[in-house]
Formats: structure tokens, C-alpha cells, sequence
């Protein structure tokens, strides 16, 4: 469950869901249709509906209670209580009571979080449940709880008081710099509207004193069924869901006395305001330049036509300023500029920039700068000629994927076209609009924007910093004065510049296949090329456009002194700053303008790696980038120098923000202070040799034949075959047979305690952790992530639901095999400093009650449910092949384990998992790290 605060920009640290943008349109004509494809109607009681058949996944189905109901309803007396709603549907409903829903749900392997979930913003209130389509009973269950969630829950005073503090502890863990400026800043830019005071997360007074007729109230009044709608998306018959909906649905009752459900706004005052704010744990000066409009709805085929073109004003102005920032001495950190959805009934034009220290002034300069250069002379013909290849692109990638998306897109569209009337016509009708619209559209559309949106009038400007540069900041009138400067400067045009010249400055010369080797159980080819490239093929049609490749080879930074080793650690992101081939990277973007295609790499600390993927049609592409990431690699030392220059600015306040503070001291205790782990420092930066680095670079990747490539997704292995001989069968090979060393980094043995003070709000952080060697095996792993889940199960119910004293706990374990085999299995929460040792004691006890008891038989049989389920859908997902098979290749695993997962899981049973928890929680490793405020003590 969560907060959406709806509004967005790019220094606000808040979250929107969809954000389309549109230019009003000259000539208004009808609405688009809604997707012919999915089947939509409204009950005699204003319950609207919308049902779609769909087998991606196949057997399940995702339901969506939409609510036009969020905190902007509330009274004074209710603020909060949309959001408190919303966890109370989980807490009680008519043929759930109490906490029986999550109980019922987790037995049919639906996870609580992770599967049904919701989330309340400013105007809707959206709960979402994922289930087996497969299972007719638990089917017409979903539908049950769809109706209670409607009009049934319970608000059974018991329960609302327990939830109270379940509710504080979410919101304790929203505190910290950013929500103390937001509290500060938000009524200013929203223009002291009522959407400044109905933040969705509520006051303490209101959650801590409501009275259940309250809330009650509020329920009754707003969840209706005409501002109500079911989202059903999934391998289900779409006649018989129709049917079930209209009869259980059709009762629902609108009040006899029903409040007019008001839409409010953000009204456009046409005045400018100035905020300035700093805060002791703010790591950065930012400043944001916010040009507020009406809001632009995407409805009609002219609307479509105008969100092309902010997408593509967008892309292409991002386009500019990351050419900025690759510059030798960027003037920022970070900046950039775009029109997006901002609130309710607005969008903005947002320009923002986080400024180097000192350097605000130089910083928000060079963000407007470009602005202005925009403005006043606008794109260029070959920019637009790329971003519309790259647009056309996109969208006729996902019209090639249409048979294979998931049902949780399609879910997502229709809820917006009920919560906004944000148009859904479908894909097909989508990629028509595309190729209709893009040829018609011009640089002068496009800069016509730039003179509709970037204004002189309901502007904003934000600046926030750290409380030490307070005396430094520029009120109004200078940051008014700096803005003039810029627009009074003789700029010029920007100059377009691309590169002619092919990619590759040769042409590879193509190896051979030695050796093939075909496993019909996995449907898998293995080749061996002339050079020692190892590739693993395995076609799939999960996706319908996609291939994706993973690529390693042993050795990785282990193999270099402390000395080197920020220089190996950096070497891969800073050759691959600086293009490839005959393409800085500027050049290299352009080029693949109306590609689908990327690769990537790095080097780890046990390998050098390298990934990527493409549409099916631009597989080659991608592999004349890894080719050409192996053999022509650049290392431009101007942008080098930016590059860091720009982290080093970065870190310069690190220290300020209490989480980071605290993380860098759970890495310090888990690998015993070691160098090669922990966060960036500027002391690490300035250990950075650039041409050692590119030293390294080349030594990791001259020699192919330690390389195991495993491709996956849609194509033909014979259409493959000769590009693989040509690209990775031409790469360079010098059979060195290197291997990675033990650098025995690893958590301490025996039982540590650390305590970090550092914050000032009253929230801590607690991590449990117990660690040591593991026996390593298939079997093993699963029993000890069953051990996992059944803690996380009990932690949930004791630490959240019986105690109130935590928002979500969490339980995690990590297992490695090599170098040496070795287990972390970590109990998080965040609390009230006050509850700090009642609740390690409470985690404590549910641990010992595991070894003295074992877990009950039913939570062990949710998670086999739960695992069960997830495990159905991995098998049809690219991405979860791709990691097990590079995971059982590193670790030299049976490939065929996979097979063995119903033997192994079949043996987890209370008597397993309580002798694990006796094995791996025996607590004689055992490290103890706490966050504390500033003013609970000092750091031991």
C-alpha cells in the first residue's frame, strides 16, 4: 500500500503514474474509441466496467477496484483517512473479517505487497489484485472481494485503532529533508489550493484522535458505485465475467443524499513567486524553474497528434542537454528541461539543475541558457528527423510485441481512461495514428511549442540546499537578474553535428562454428566458435520483438592491486562515456536514432560482463556494438575529467543524508572495511587514474575466449549463426585462461553490535543480520528462501498487525557459491526510536521460536503457493532464463536444476525449515546495526 502523490517535476521528489502531455488543439473533433478489444459497460447504478481477454500471462488475471475518491474529498476533520480507507479494506470486510483477506489471499499464493496492493492519491483511490484465472472457485472469490472492497468494509473500531499505528509508521518513513521543504514549498507552488492541504499521507492529530464514525462517514459518502469502476484484464471468458460483474455488482447503492463529487483545480493566478529553502540533511543546491498551464487532455485524434509532438520536444531538448553534460567541465551536475503532467489540472514546463558547490549561478545559467536558445531559435530539420525515427521505433516495437502484452498495460490504460479520459484506442490504432501523424509534423510545430510553454508568467522558482550555504543563496531579484543576463546574451543557432562515417573503422573477421551441441529438455544450442567463444542459444516466443544477450568471463577487478582498484572499478563506465567505433557518445545516440539496440558493460569484482538488447530486426546492430565495445573502445579524457569532476560535486554533502550514513556503516561492518566495498567518496574518485583505467578496460576484454555469451528471445538460430561467426566469432582471442582470485571479503564472524546516530527526526532503522558458510545446493537455496518467506510471513503479522510498530518489515537472504560459499540473511524494519529493542526483541523471539518449533504447516504451505505461482510465470520470462542460466554457468550448476524444483520444493516441510533456522540463525553470527537521531546519543 502507498502514497501517490500526484504531480511531477524534476526536482520534486513526488510520483505520477501517467503523465501525457498535449498542446491544445487548433481543430477539436471527436473523442477516440475506446479499444475495440476490450468489453466496457455501466450499470443502472453507475458502476462502470471494462474486460479484456488476454493470456500474457496465461491462467491469470489482474483485477482493479478504481475509486474516483482520494484525499482531496476529505473534511478538515478527515485528513488522512482516504489513505487510513484504504488500509482498512485490507483489515475487515463482509466476508473477510479482520485480517482474514491477506490470510485467505497468501494461501492461494497471492503475496501480500508484492501481488494485492493499492495505492491513494490526491482523486482516486486504486486497489489491485492479481490471481490464477485457472481456479474457478478463487476466481468468483476475486469478484467477492472486489464487491466488499466497493461497499463492505467492516471499520470495526478494534481494528482501526490497531491500524493507527501501522499508518504512522509509513508515514514516520516519508520524514526526513525532502518532506520538511515539501511541507514548505507545496502550498506555494500549488497556489495555496486545496490540494496544498489534502497531502494524501494526513495530519498526526487526525490519525491519532478520528473517531470511527469518521471515517465511516467518509466511506459512506464517497465509495459509490458512479464513481466506482472494475478493471478486469486476464485468461478469462469474457461473457462469463461480464455476467458475474452484473450480478454481483448491480446492488450497489448510491447515498439517498449524495454529495456532488466536486473536481478541483490549481488556479493560474498569472503571477510569479520565489521560494528559497535549505535543510542540515539536504545533500545538494538544486534550483527548478516551474512554468505552470492548464492541463492538456489526450482524447481526440488532434490531442494524440499534439502528445506526439511533446514527445518529441521532449527527446529532443534531453537530447541537448545531455550533450551538456558530457562536456569536459559540465556546468552542473546535473540538469535538464521538459513538459510534463504536474498536478490534477495542471502541466509545466520544468528547467532544473543540481549545481555544483558554489557554482548555482554558472549552473542555472547554462539550464536556461538552452532554454532560451529553444525559445528563440528553435530544433533543427535533422533533429527532427531523428526523433521521429526514434518515436516511430518505439511505437512499432510495442505494435510487434501487441500479441504478447501484458495484461498489466492494458490494465494501467483503462484505469487512466476512467480516472482522466486519457484516450486508450489500443495499439494497432495507436501505430496508425504514428505513421499518419509524424510525416505532417514540422520544426514549426515543434517550436511553437517552445513559444506556447516557455512563458514569462506563472513561473516558480524553487532552491533548496544544504543549511550551510543558506548565507550563499540568491534571493529573487538576483535569480530574476541571472535569468534576464542569459535572455540578453548574443546566442547562437544550435549546431547540429553528426558523423558520417560507419560505426566500424574495419570489418570483423568472421571465425567459425566448431562445435554445436543441442539439449532437446531445455530447448537450448550451445556453440563453440573458432576463437573459444562459447554461445548459449535459446529461442523463445515469450516476447514477440525481442532478444536480449548476458556475456562474462572470469577475472574482473580481483585481479588488480588495491591500488588499481578505483581505476578497474571505473573502467568500464568510463571507456563507455566516451562512444565507440568512429562515435563519441553525442554521435553514437544519433546513430541509433530509430534503432531498437543498446549494449552495455561492466567489470565486476569476479568478471568482465557486457549485455544487451534489441528488436528482432536490429540483432545485428547489437552485435556491432559489443564487437565494436570490444575492439574499439574510446576513452575521451575531456569527458573523463567531467565525469568525475561531476561525482566529486556530488559527494561533496553526502555525508548530510542520515540513510546514507547509515549504509556506508553496514558495509563497513558487513565486509570488515574494505576498500573494494561501501558507497563513493571523493578520496575514491581521486584514486581514478583514466588511463590506467583504459589500461584495464583493454586487458579485460583482448581475450574472448574466456567468454560464455547466453542469448535469449525471438529469432532463428540459423539466421543467427552467421552473424555470431562474423561479430563474436571475429573477436580477438589470447587463450590466457585467467580466472578470478579470492579476495576473502566477507561478513565477520561472531556477534557485533553498531549504533549510528545521525538525523533529527524520531525514526530509526534496524538491521538484523546472521550470516556464515552455506551448503551450497539447488535443494538448499529453496529451503533457505522458504525460511525466508515463513519469517517475513510471521514478522508481518507480529511486528505490523498484533503490535502496530512497524509499516513493512522485510526479510532478505543473499547466497553466493563462490569464491567460497557463504549465506546474509537480514531481518529491516523501520520504527519509532522508543520501539527500537521491544521490536529487535519481538524479531528475536519469532527467530527462536522457528528453531524451538518450526513454522506452522499453513504458512509453509503459503509459501509453496506463493512460490508456486511465481515460479509458473517465471518459465515463460525472458528475463528469468537469462539469470538462471548465466547464474548456473558462473557457478558451473546442472543447468537442469530447474527440473528438480517440484522434488526440492516438495521437500519443505515445518521439520526442514526449523532445522534450517537451527543451522543458518543460530545467532553465533550475529550483527546488529542501528540508526538512531542525533539526539538518542553518540555512534558506537
Amino acid at each position: 500500500m502507498n502514497i501517490n502523490f500526484r504531480i511531477k517535476s524534476l526536482a520534486i521528489l513526488v510520483f505520477t503514474p501517467f503523465a501525457l502531455f498535449a498542446q491544445a488543439p487548433k481543430k477539436q473533433v471527436g473523442n477516440l474509441p475506446l479499444d475495440p478489444a476490450v468489453r466496457t459497460g455501466k450499470l443502472t447504478n453507475g458502476f462502470t466496467y471494462y474486460i479484456r481477454h488476454n493470456e500474457e500471462p496465461k491462467n491469470r488475471v489482474i483485477f482493479y477496484l478504481a475509486n474516483k475518491v482520494g484525499s482531496i474529498l476529505e473534511t478538515e476533520d478527515q485528513r488522512g483517512l482516504a489513505h487510513f480507507m484504504e488500509h482498512m479494506s485490507f483489515n475487515g470486510t463482509k466476508h473477510f473479517p479482520h485480517n482474514e483477506l491477506v490470510n485467505y489471499l497468501q494461501k492461494a499464493g497471492v503475496r501480500f505487497g508484492a501481488d494485492i496492493n493499492a495505492y491513494t492519491s490526491f482523486d482516486e483511490t486504486v486497489y489491485q489484485l492479481p490471481l490464477p484465472s485457472d481456479k474457478p472457485d478463487l476466481l468468483q472469490d476475486g469478484l467477492l472481494i472486489m464487491r466488499d472492497w466497493a461497499q463492505e468494509a467492516t471499520l470495526d473500531p478494534v481494528e482501526i485503532d490497531k491500524e493507527r499505528g501501522v499508518v504512522l509508521e509509513e508515514k514516520r518513513l516519508g520524514k526526513g529533508a525532502s518532506e520538511r521543504m515539501r511541507q514548505v514549498y507545496f502550498p506555494i507552488l500549488l497556489n495555496h489550493s486545496r490540494y496544498a492541504d489534502r497531502l494524501p499521507i494526513g495530519l498526526d492529530t487526525v490519525l491519532n484522535n478520528f473517531k470511527p464514525a469518521t471515517i465511516k462517514r467518509f466511506y459512506q459518502d464517497w465509495y459509490r458505485p458512479d464513481l466506482q469502476a472494475l478493471i478486469v484484464v486476464g485468461d478469462i471468458n469474457v461473457d462469463e465475467m461480464e455476467k458475474n460483474i452484473k450480478a454481483k455488482f448491480s446492488d450497489l447503492k448510491n447515498p439517498v443524499e449524495e454529495k456532488s463529487r466536486i473536481v478541483y483545480t490549481v488556479p493560474l493566478t498569472g503571477k510569479n513567486q520565489f521560494i528559497s529553502l535549505t535543510d542540515k540533511e539536504n545533500k545538494a543546491t538544486s534550483a527548478e524553474i516551474l512554468i505552470k498551464h492548464p492541463e492538456q487532455k489526450v482524447r481526440s485524434a488532434a490531442d494524440y497528434r499534439n502528445l506526439i509532438i511533446h514527445s518529441l520536444f521532449n527527446d529532443m531538448l534531453s537530447a541537448r542537454y545531455d550533450e551538456l553534460t558530457r562536456q569536459a567541465d559540465p556546468p552542473y551536475i546535473s540538469g535538464g528541461a521538459s513538459i510534463s503532467s504536474f498536478i490534477n489540472s495542471l502541466d509545466v514546463y520544468s528547467a532544473s539543475v543540481a549545481a555544483k558547490p558554489g557554482e548555482l549561478e554558472k549552473g542555472l545559467k547554462a539550464v536556461w541558457r538552452e532554454t532560451i536558445r529553444a525559445s528563440r531559435f528553435g530544433f533543427t530539420e535533422p533533429e527532427l528527423e531523428r526523433a521521429k525515427k526514434k518515436y516511430l521505433s518505439l511505437v512499432e516495437f510495442s505494435f510487434k510485441q501487441k500479441d504478447k502484452t501484458p495484461s498489466n498495460r492494458y490494465v494501467n490504460e483503462y484505469l487512466q481512461y476512467f480516472l482522466k479520459g486519457t484516450t486508450a484506442p489500443g495499439i494497432a490504432e495507436e501505430y496508425r495514428l504514428t505513421q499518419s501523424d509524424l510525416p505532417t509534423i514540422t520544426v514549426a510545430d515543434l517550436n511553437a511549442v517552445c513559444k506556447e510553454y516557455i512563458k514569462t508568467v506563472d513561473r516558480d522558482i524553487l532552491i533548496t540546499a544544504p543549511e550551510k550555504e543558506k548565507a550563499n543563496l540568491p534571493n529573487q531579484s538576483t535569480v530574476e537578474t541571472w535569468l534576464a543576463q542569459v535572455e540578453a546574451e548574443p546566442l547562437q543557432p544550435y549546431k547540429d553535428e553528426m558523423s558520417k562515417l560507419p560505426l566500424l573503422s574495419h570489418e570483423p573477421v568472421a571465425g567459425k562454428i566448431i562445435k554445436q551441441e543441442n539439449d532437446e529438455v531445455l530447448h537450448t544450442t550451445t556453440l563453440t566458435l573458432s576463437n573459444g567463444v562459447k554461445v548459449v542459444l535459446k529461442p523463445t516466443d515469450f516476447d514477440s520483438n525481442q532478444v536480449m544477450f548476458n556475456a562474462f568471463a572470469p577475472g574482473g577487478s580481483s585481479l588488480y592491486s588495491d591500488t588499481d582498484f578505483q581505476s578497474a572499478n571505473y573502467a568500464a563506465v568510463l571507456t563507455a562515456i566516451g562512444g565507440v567505433g568512429n562515435y563519441n557518445a553525442a554521435e553514437l545516440e544519433k546513430y541509433l536514432s530509430g534503432k531498437q539496440a543498446s549494449v552495455g558493460l561492466g567489470i565486476s569484482e569476479r568478471y568482465e560482463l557486457i549485455s544487451g538488447g534489441s528488436a528482432t530486426n536490429d540483432m545485428e546492430t547489437m552485435l556491432q556494438l559489443a564487437y565494436a565495445r570490444f575492439t574499439e573502445p574510446r576513452m575521451d579524457k575531456g569527458v573523463v575529467d567531467g565525469f568525475i569532476g561531476r561525482n566529486k560535486a556530488g559527494l561533496t554533502n553526502r555525508a548530510n543524508d542520515p540513510n546514507i550514513v547509515f549504509a556506508d556503516t553496514v558495509n563497513a561492518v558487513l565486509y570488515q572495511g574494505s576498500i573494494r566495498r561501501g558507497g563513493p567518496s571523493i578520496a575514491k574518485l581521486d584514486q581514478i587514474n583514466p588511463d590506467r583505467a583504459f589500461e584495464i578496460y583493454k586487458e579485460r576484454f583482448a581475450d574472448a575466449s574466456n567468454f560464455t555469451f547466453v542469448f535469449i528471445g525471438n529469432f532463428k538460430i540459423e539466421k543467427a549463426k552467421p552473424l555470431l561467426e562474423k561479430y563474436l566469432g571475429g573477436l580477438p582471442s589470447t587463450y590466457k585462461g585467467e580466472n578470478y582470485k579470492d579476495l576473502d571479503i566477507h561478513s565477520p564472524e561472531g556477534r557485533i553490535e553498531k549504533t549510528v546516530y545521525k538525523g533529527t527526526e524520531p525514526k530509526a532503522k534496524v538491521n538484523l543480520v546472521f550470516s556464515g558458510a552455506f551448503d551450497y545446493s539447488a535443494a538448499e537455496k529453496i529451503q533457505l528462501d522458504a525460511l525466508k518467506e515463513v519469517l517475513q510471513i510471521r514478522l508481518t503479522e507480529r511486528l505490523r498487525e498484533d503490535e502496530s510498530g512497524v509499516y513493512s518489515p522485510g526479510v532478505s537472504e543473499n547466497v553466493s557459491k563462490y569464491p567460497h560459499a557463504r549465506y546474509n540473511f537480514t531481518i529491516s524494519f523501520g520504527c519509532a526510536p522508543q520501539n527500537v529493542e521491544k521490536l529487535i526483541a519481538s524479531a528475536l523471539e519469532e527467530v527462536n521460536k522457528l528453531k524451538t518449533s518450526g513454522p506452522s504447516q499453513v504458512n509453509v504451505d503459503k509459501y509453496k503457493a506463493e512460490d508456486q505461482l511465481v515460479q509458473e510465470t517465471n518459465l515463460k520470462n525472458n528475463v528469468w532464463w537469462m539469470g538462471y542460466l548465466v547464474e548456473n554457468l558462473e557457478n558451473q550448476d546442472n543447468l537442469h536444476e530447474v527440473n528438480d524444483y517440484d522434488t526440492n520444493l516438495s521437500k519443505v516441510t515445518p521439520e526442514s525449515l526449523k532445522a534450517m533456522a537451527n543451522k543458518y540463525l543460530s545467532g553465533s553470527n550475529y550483527i546488529r546495526l542501528v540508526l538512531m537521531p542525533e539526539t538518542s546519543g553518540t555512534s558506537k
